[in-house]
Protein backbone atom coordinates (compact mmCIF):
# COMPACT_ATOMS: atom_id res chain seq x y z
CA UNK A 1 0.00 0.00 0.00
CA UNK A 2 2.78 2.23 -1.15
CA UNK A 3 0.23 5.12 -1.84
CA UNK A 4 -2.55 4.27 0.37
CA UNK A 5 -5.36 7.30 1.02
CA UNK A 6 -3.45 9.28 -1.86
CA UNK A 7 -5.96 10.52 -4.78
CA UNK A 8 -4.38 10.50 -8.32
CA UNK A 9 -5.03 11.80 -11.58
CA UNK A 10 -4.26 9.67 -15.02
CA UNK A 11 -4.42 11.29 -17.87
CA UNK A 12 -4.52 9.15 -21.12
CA UNK A 13 -5.48 6.47 -19.05
CA UNK A 14 -7.63 4.39 -21.10
CA UNK A 15 -4.96 1.96 -22.61
CA UNK A 16 -1.22 1.48 -22.43
CA UNK A 17 0.74 3.48 -19.44
CA UNK A 18 -1.99 4.96 -18.34
CA UNK A 19 -3.90 2.08 -17.86
CA UNK A 20 -1.58 -0.09 -16.08
CA UNK A 21 -0.30 3.18 -14.15
CA UNK A 22 -4.18 3.94 -12.88
CA UNK A 23 -4.26 0.38 -12.28
CA UNK A 24 -1.29 -0.20 -9.92
CA UNK A 25 -1.74 2.86 -8.67
CA UNK A 26 -4.90 1.66 -7.25
CA UNK A 27 -3.87 -1.90 -6.34
CA UNK A 28 -0.98 -0.05 -4.10
CA UNK A 29 -4.58 2.30 -1.91
CA UNK A 30 -4.62 5.48 -3.91
CA UNK A 31 -7.73 6.31 -5.29
CA UNK A 32 -7.46 7.19 -8.75
CA UNK A 33 -9.31 9.38 -11.23
CA UNK A 34 -8.65 8.71 -15.05
CA UNK A 35 -9.42 10.78 -18.01
CA UNK A 36 -9.22 9.68 -21.92
CA UNK A 37 -11.05 10.69 -24.79
CA UNK A 38 -12.04 7.16 -25.42
CA UNK A 39 -14.70 6.69 -23.23
CA UNK A 40 -15.82 3.33 -23.33
CA UNK A 41 -12.20 2.03 -22.65
CA UNK A 42 -11.93 4.56 -20.01
CA UNK A 43 -15.18 3.29 -18.38
CA UNK A 44 -13.98 -0.21 -18.77
CA UNK A 45 -10.74 0.50 -16.63
CA UNK A 46 -12.29 2.16 -13.88
CA UNK A 47 -14.95 -0.72 -13.75
CA UNK A 48 -11.64 -3.22 -13.42
CA UNK A 49 -10.33 -1.02 -10.82
CA UNK A 50 -13.53 -1.09 -9.00
CA UNK A 51 -14.47 -4.49 -9.44
CA UNK A 52 -10.65 -5.48 -7.90
CA UNK A 53 -11.77 -3.70 -4.54
CA UNK A 54 -10.33 -0.30 -5.71
CA UNK A 55 -11.72 3.22 -6.15
CA UNK A 56 -11.82 4.90 -9.55
CA UNK A 57 -13.68 7.37 -11.63
CA UNK A 58 -13.29 8.11 -15.61
CA UNK A 59 -14.19 11.55 -16.93
CA UNK A 60 -14.06 12.19 -20.51
CA UNK A 61 -11.39 15.00 -20.81
CA UNK A 62 -9.54 16.30 -23.93
CA UNK A 63 -5.98 17.20 -22.22
CA UNK A 64 -5.29 20.07 -24.90
CA UNK A 65 -8.59 21.80 -23.43
CA UNK A 66 -7.41 24.71 -20.73
CA UNK A 67 -11.44 25.08 -19.48
CA UNK A 68 -11.77 21.30 -19.03
CA UNK A 69 -8.24 20.86 -17.16
CA UNK A 70 -9.82 22.94 -14.39
CA UNK A 71 -13.28 21.27 -14.56
CA UNK A 72 -11.35 17.89 -13.94
CA UNK A 73 -9.26 19.13 -11.11
CA UNK A 74 -12.26 20.74 -9.52
CA UNK A 75 -14.17 17.53 -10.05
CA UNK A 76 -11.41 15.43 -8.15
CA UNK A 77 -11.26 17.74 -5.32
CA UNK A 78 -15.45 17.93 -5.32
CA UNK A 79 -15.12 14.04 -5.27
CA UNK A 80 -11.92 13.47 -2.80
CA UNK A 81 -11.36 16.15 -1.21
CA UNK A 82 -7.98 16.55 -2.35
CA UNK A 83 -5.42 16.06 -4.81
CA UNK A 84 -1.80 14.14 -4.41
CA UNK A 85 -0.89 12.41 -7.64
CA UNK A 86 -0.78 14.18 -11.34
CA UNK A 87 0.11 11.81 -13.64
CA UNK A 88 0.52 13.60 -17.20
CA UNK A 89 0.30 10.96 -19.33
CA UNK A 90 -1.52 11.49 -22.62
CA UNK A 91 0.08 11.75 -25.60
CA UNK A 92 0.22 11.23 -29.42
CA UNK A 93 3.22 10.60 -31.80
CA UNK A 94 3.58 10.37 -35.62
CA UNK A 95 6.92 9.46 -37.42
CA UNK A 96 7.60 12.31 -40.43
CA UNK A 97 10.74 13.83 -41.57
CA UNK A 98 11.33 17.70 -41.21
CA UNK A 99 11.00 18.77 -44.47
CA UNK A 100 7.60 16.66 -44.73
CA UNK A 101 6.09 18.10 -41.52
CA UNK A 102 3.29 19.96 -41.73
CA UNK A 103 2.61 23.41 -39.11
CA UNK A 104 -0.94 21.65 -38.44
CA UNK A 105 -0.10 18.62 -37.53
CA UNK A 106 2.73 19.56 -35.49
CA UNK A 107 0.86 21.97 -33.86
CA UNK A 108 -1.49 19.64 -33.12
CA UNK A 109 1.00 17.27 -31.62
CA UNK A 110 2.63 19.84 -29.72
CA UNK A 111 -0.99 20.63 -27.99
CA UNK A 112 -1.70 16.98 -26.43
CA UNK A 113 2.42 16.68 -25.43
CA UNK A 114 3.61 19.60 -24.53
CA UNK A 115 0.45 22.51 -24.06
CA UNK A 116 -1.52 19.65 -21.65
CA UNK A 117 1.09 18.94 -19.46
CA UNK A 118 1.73 23.08 -18.81
CA UNK A 119 -2.12 22.86 -18.09
CA UNK A 120 -2.30 19.73 -15.63
CA UNK A 121 1.00 20.86 -14.11
CA UNK A 122 -0.47 24.56 -13.47
CA UNK A 123 -3.90 22.87 -12.39
CA UNK A 124 -2.52 20.74 -10.03
CA UNK A 125 0.00 23.14 -8.42
CA UNK A 126 -3.23 25.32 -7.98
CA UNK A 127 -5.08 22.89 -5.27
CA UNK A 128 -1.81 20.96 -3.89
CA UNK A 129 -0.21 23.90 -2.72
CA UNK A 130 -2.48 24.42 -0.44
CA UNK A 131 -1.86 21.12 1.37
CA UNK A 132 1.97 21.79 1.11
CA UNK A 133 2.08 18.24 -0.89
CA UNK A 134 2.14 16.70 -4.23
CA UNK A 135 3.75 14.71 -6.77
CA UNK A 136 3.39 15.36 -10.45
CA UNK A 137 4.56 13.16 -13.01
CA UNK A 138 5.16 13.93 -16.38
CA UNK A 139 5.19 11.28 -18.92
CA UNK A 140 8.27 12.27 -21.30
CA UNK A 141 10.35 9.54 -23.65
CA UNK A 142 13.62 8.91 -24.60
CA UNK A 143 12.95 11.00 -27.55
CA UNK A 144 12.95 13.69 -24.81
CA UNK A 145 16.84 13.11 -24.41
CA UNK A 146 18.00 11.76 -27.91
CA UNK A 147 17.45 13.11 -31.53
CA UNK A 148 15.67 10.84 -34.27
CA UNK A 149 15.46 11.65 -38.20
CA UNK A 150 11.71 10.91 -38.39
CA UNK A 151 10.41 12.75 -34.94
CA UNK A 152 10.97 16.41 -35.26
CA UNK A 153 7.71 17.39 -33.66
CA UNK A 154 7.62 14.29 -30.96
CA UNK A 155 11.71 15.13 -29.68
CA UNK A 156 10.63 18.78 -29.91
CA UNK A 157 7.35 18.04 -27.68
CA UNK A 158 9.45 15.41 -25.34
CA UNK A 159 12.46 17.48 -24.75
CA UNK A 160 10.43 20.24 -23.83
CA UNK A 161 8.04 18.34 -21.25
CA UNK A 162 12.18 16.98 -19.84
CA UNK A 163 13.16 20.90 -19.60
CA UNK A 164 9.99 22.38 -18.69
CA UNK A 165 9.18 19.39 -15.83
CA UNK A 166 12.51 20.96 -13.81
CA UNK A 167 11.37 24.41 -14.57
CA UNK A 168 8.10 23.48 -12.76
CA UNK A 169 10.65 21.38 -9.80
CA UNK A 170 12.02 24.68 -9.25
CA UNK A 171 9.26 26.68 -8.92
CA UNK A 172 7.85 24.67 -6.38
CA UNK A 173 10.58 24.48 -4.28
CA UNK A 174 11.55 27.31 -4.17
CA UNK A 175 8.26 28.92 -3.53
CA UNK A 176 8.06 26.27 -0.50
CA UNK A 177 5.14 24.37 -2.04
CA UNK A 178 6.11 20.64 -1.13
CA UNK A 179 5.32 19.77 -4.60
CA UNK A 180 7.42 17.87 -6.66
CA UNK A 181 7.70 17.26 -10.15
CA UNK A 182 9.74 14.72 -11.93
CA UNK A 183 9.48 13.19 -15.66
CA UNK A 184 9.69 9.82 -16.46
CA UNK A 185 11.89 8.69 -20.10
CA UNK A 186 10.41 5.56 -21.22
CA UNK A 187 11.99 3.26 -24.07
CA UNK A 188 9.82 1.78 -26.79
CA UNK A 189 6.94 0.16 -25.12
CA UNK A 190 4.14 -2.44 -26.07
CA UNK A 191 1.23 -0.12 -26.27
CA UNK A 192 -1.77 0.28 -28.42
CA UNK A 193 -0.02 3.34 -29.85
CA UNK A 194 2.63 1.97 -30.72
CA UNK A 195 1.35 -1.06 -32.47
CA UNK A 196 -0.51 1.31 -34.83
CA UNK A 197 3.33 3.13 -35.58
CA UNK A 198 3.74 -0.47 -36.23
CA UNK A 199 1.22 -1.39 -38.41
CA UNK A 200 1.57 1.74 -40.45
CA UNK A 201 5.17 0.77 -41.11
CA UNK A 202 3.99 -1.28 -43.88
CA UNK A 203 5.75 -4.52 -42.09
CA UNK A 204 5.00 -4.89 -38.51
CA UNK A 205 6.97 -7.90 -37.56
CA UNK A 206 10.34 -6.09 -39.25
CA UNK A 207 9.43 -2.91 -37.74
CA UNK A 208 8.94 -4.13 -33.80
CA UNK A 209 11.96 -6.56 -34.82
CA UNK A 210 13.97 -3.16 -35.62
CA UNK A 211 12.80 -1.14 -32.47
CA UNK A 212 13.76 -4.45 -30.13
CA UNK A 213 17.08 -4.16 -31.78
CA UNK A 214 17.75 -0.62 -30.37
CA UNK A 215 17.13 -2.40 -26.05
CA UNK A 216 20.25 -3.77 -25.27
CA UNK A 217 18.41 -5.86 -22.72
CA UNK A 218 16.85 -7.78 -25.54
CA UNK A 219 13.05 -7.04 -25.33
CA UNK A 220 10.76 -4.27 -25.79
CA UNK A 221 9.29 -2.41 -21.95
CA UNK A 222 5.46 -3.05 -21.22
CA UNK A 223 3.53 -0.66 -19.71
CA UNK A 224 3.85 -2.20 -16.17
CA UNK A 225 7.68 -1.12 -16.52
CA UNK A 226 6.57 2.48 -16.86
CA UNK A 227 3.77 1.87 -14.12
CA UNK A 228 6.32 0.77 -11.73
CA UNK A 229 8.26 3.98 -11.72
CA UNK A 230 5.73 5.92 -11.83
CA UNK A 231 4.66 4.22 -8.55
CA UNK A 232 7.97 5.19 -7.06
CA UNK A 233 7.60 8.91 -8.22
CA UNK A 234 4.35 9.06 -6.59
CA UNK A 235 5.16 7.42 -3.15
CA UNK A 236 6.74 9.27 -0.43
CA UNK A 237 10.00 6.87 -0.85
CA UNK A 238 10.76 9.51 -3.22
CA UNK A 239 10.24 12.63 -0.91
CA UNK A 240 14.12 13.58 -1.71
CA UNK A 241 13.42 12.86 -5.49
CA UNK A 242 12.08 16.32 -7.67
CA UNK A 243 13.68 17.89 -11.07
CA UNK A 244 14.92 14.32 -11.77
CA UNK A 245 14.47 12.57 -15.17
CA UNK A 246 13.63 8.76 -14.78
CA UNK A 247 14.61 6.64 -17.44
CA UNK A 248 13.29 3.13 -18.09
CA UNK A 249 14.62 2.53 -21.81
CA UNK A 250 15.84 -1.18 -21.57
CA UNK A 251 19.28 0.34 -22.12
CA UNK A 252 18.50 2.57 -25.43
CA UNK A 253 20.07 5.72 -24.23
CA UNK A 254 23.27 4.11 -22.81
CA UNK A 255 24.79 3.28 -26.02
Amino acid sequence: MRVKDKVALVTGGAKGIGEATAILLAREGARVVLTDLDHESGEIVARKINDLGGVARFILQDVADEERWREVVDDTIKWFNKLDILVNNAGIAHFTSLEEETLEKWKALQAINLDAIFLGTREAIRVMKERKSGSIINVSSVAGLVGDPLLAAYNASKGGVRLFTKSAALHCGQAGYGIRVNSVHPGYICTPLMAQIAKNSGNQEEYEAQVTALHPIGRLGVPDDIASGILYLASDEASFVTGSELVIDGGYTAQ
